[in-house]
Formats: C-alpha cells, sequence, structure tokens
C-alpha cells in the first residue's frame, strides 16, 4: 500500500477536510498547485465543488489538464470527488455545454427536479443515500468499494449528475426520491465518487483506505 497521496490544489474544493481524511488514514499527504508534480505523484486526488466549468477553466488557466491526461494514460491510481469525478466525463450541460476531460464517456446533467410521478423535491440532493450495485455495473472487489456494503450510507451534495455511456463503468448507484444517481464510477485504477468520501465518516475513511490499497 502506498500512503503517498497528491491532492490537487487548483484553487477550489474541499482541500482541507480531503487532506484531514487522508491524514487519519495514515497518508503522507501533498497539497500542491504544482503541474510539475502531478506526474511523478504515486496517487492523485482531484476534489472539487461548485461550477463544472468554472472548475475546468481553473484547471486549464493553472496547466494541469495535460499533465492528469498523461497521468491517468499511466494506469496510476487517480480518485475524483464530485465534481472532481463529474470533469472526468466528456461534457457537462451545467448552464452551458462545456468540455470536460474526456476520460470517460459520456456527459453531466442536472439531476430532475420532479421524479417519474411528478413529486418535486429539493435541489441540490444533500444528506445520506446508500450506495446500490447497478445490474449492469463492475464488481466491487478490487475497487475503492470493496468491502463496502449497500447498507452503508455515505453523505452527498449536488444539483448534477453523471451520465455514463458505457454502464461497465458505473460502480455504485444511488437513489433519489425514486431517481437513480451514479455515484461512483470506476474504470482500470480511475475511479470518482459523487459522494465525499471524506465526510462520510467511518465509511469514507474505509473507501480512501481502499483507494490507497488499490
Amino acid at each position: 500500500m502506498s500512503s503517498r497521496i497528491l491532492v490537487v490544489d487548483y484553487g477550489i474544493g474541499n482541500i482541507r477536510s480531503v487532506c484531514r481524511a487522508f491524514e487519519k488514514c495514515g497518508a503522507s499527504v501533498e497539497l500542491s498547485d504544482d503541474p510539475s508534480k502531478i506526474e511523478a505523484a504515486d496517487r492523485i486526488v482531484l476534489p472539487g465543488v461548485g461550477a463544472i466549468a468554472h472548475c475546468m477553466d481553473q484547471l486549464n488557466q493553472r496547466g494541469m489538464t495535460e499533465p492528469l491526461t498523461r497521468y491517468t494514460e499511466k494506469e496510476r491510481p487517480f480518485l475524483g470527488i464530485c465534481v472532481g469525478m463529474q470533469m472526468m466525463m466528456d461534457e457537462s450541460w451545467e448552464f452551458t455545454k462545456s468540455k470536460c476531460l474526456g476520460w470517460h464517456s459520456g456527459d453531466v446533467i442536472e439531476v430532475p427536479r420532479k421524479n417519474a410521478k411528478g413529486q418535486c423535491h429539493k435541489i441540490p440532493h444533500v444528506g445520506w443515500s446508500n450506495l446500490d450495485t447497478p445490474s449492469t455495473g463492475i464488481r466491487r472487489e478490487g475497487t475503492i468499494l470493496q468491502g463496502i456494503g449497500n447498507d452503508e450510507p455515505v453523505y452527498f451534495v449536488h444539483s448534477f449528475m453523471v451520465n455514463p455511456l458505457d454502464d461497465n463503468t458505473r460502480l455504485a448507484d444511488t437513489r433519489y426520491n425514486d431517481i437513480n444517481i451514479c455515484a461512483a464510477v470506476s474504470s482500470g485504477a480511475i475511479s470518482g465518487t459523487q459522494f465525499h468520501p471524506e465526510k462520510s465518516g467511518a465509511v469514507g475513511l474505509r473507501i480512501l483506505e481502499n483507494f490507497m490499497a488499490l
């Protein structure tokens, strides 16, 4: 298990809480805004909150987009959290169409404001929800969700959600007022969570430890 984690600092995100959570897991955490350190990292975490277009603009302006892509092409462990996972998709429809990193086929769409019965609910989706195993998804063994049961809730805060085109990348879903939401994706060493492991108590720490063991 490698305990060296590089948390990408691009001026946005719940960075300090992510760092503290990994430190609780025994990791050596480096918070850096230096693009030159990305490709040499052992493990990278990309947090994110707020508007995805602004997050992408900050990555581009700081020269981080290409180094991050080259890093993932070498099949080394990467974890995107919340908007960090959303940025892994091809494009986003948040406010306006915007290009994302393009590591996963799919887009980012708004969480529907009504369920199939026409019932309204609050947006953003905030709170604790269980993780369901998708019928067409991948097994949890050897992933960030290894050993995590469907009855162990994690913490969500989001208004938009990813819509993967390849169901084989869906690691977990969750339900919000009968709406199915992709909660986690995984492809090789590249993982993402719509929920916040760093805010998900003991379950979240186990997920971070699983990431450290990839």
